[in-house]
């Protein structure tokens, strides 16, 4: 499991692939039921993520995501098949843990420990071009928190030098920031070019006017032995990948 200083005074963790019951290409942390691993052992890692971070005897919630800007606060917990379409929670409640899942894609953790007000979000390309960082600040801020209070923390996602995308890419972003252009740089192959889409999301909540943003710079297609990987999966032709979570969480002492 991996924490950011960043956010300490809140409980979270970027979890690793390791530590899990899971077997095969799913080896071993696998907590995506959106793979074709088995869902008990989906929800035995699921269960084994929150026990690490101590917290076995709260509600774990993800949303069914869909690349979206979308945004859900949350009061009460819901079943896994009830799970709404969204890449975003927020939260005053403690009594929950918001999870996002990722193989690539960046989670994104927020929280103001003063405010008691915690999101998490999920954002590939399609999100963040979309503004699922945004809308997510602005959604805690709804909730009583203060940007001027928010921490960010950026986890463990494909990076820039392993992210090679086509030649629609840099047009695109440019069309709404011409300073995302800045992200981009050519790759070994003619046309194409490298990413880097943590550090454009970086970019984005820097322009938000949050406290402090933290980011671990880890490279999920690059470590296979700590990361599930979508991008690394397509490359070897492998029928599927799982998914590491993300939680974060209020702490217990001064419950609502």
């Amino acid at each position: 499991m991996i924490t950011h200083p960043v956010l300490d005074g809140v409980h979270h963790g970027f979890m690793t692939r390791r530590g899990g019951t899971s077997t095969g290409l799913y080896a071993s942390l696998n907590c995506g039921f959106g793979s074709g691993d088995e869902a008990r052992a989906v929800a035995a890692n699921r269960e084994r993520a929150v026990a690490r971070l101590g917290l076995a005897d709260l509600a774990l919630l993800t949303v069914h995501q869909v690349h979206s800007a979308t945004v859900v606060s949350v009061e009460q917990p819901w079943q896994q098949g009830d799970n709404p379409r969204a890449d975003a929670m927020v939260t005053n409640r403690r009594g929950l843990c918001l999870g996002v899942l990722t193989a690539d894609c960046v989670p994104l953790l927020f929280a103001d420990a003063d405010a008691g007000v915690i999101g998490a979000a999920h954002a590939g390309w399609k999100g963040a071009l979309s503004g699922v960082a945004a809308a997510t600040v602005d959604a805690m801020c709804r909730l009583g928190a203060r940007r001027a209070h928010i921490r960010a923390a950026i986890g463990p996602a494909i990076q820039q030098q392993s992210y090679e995308v086509g030649p629609e890419f840099p047009g695109r972003f440019a069309e709404t920031d011409p300073d995302a252009m800045r992200f981009f740089c050519s790759a070994a192959r003619a046309g194409k070019y490298l990413f880097d889409l943590p550090g454009f999301l970086e970019s984005l909540l820097a322009g938000l006017g949050l406290a402090a943003i933290g980011n671990t710079g880890l490279d999920t297609c690059a470590d296979e032995t700590c990361f599930f990987s979508y991008r690394r999966a397509t490359l070897r032709a492998e029928p599927d990948y799982g998914r590491q979570l993300s939680i974060v969480a209020l702490p217990s002492s001064g419950a609502r």
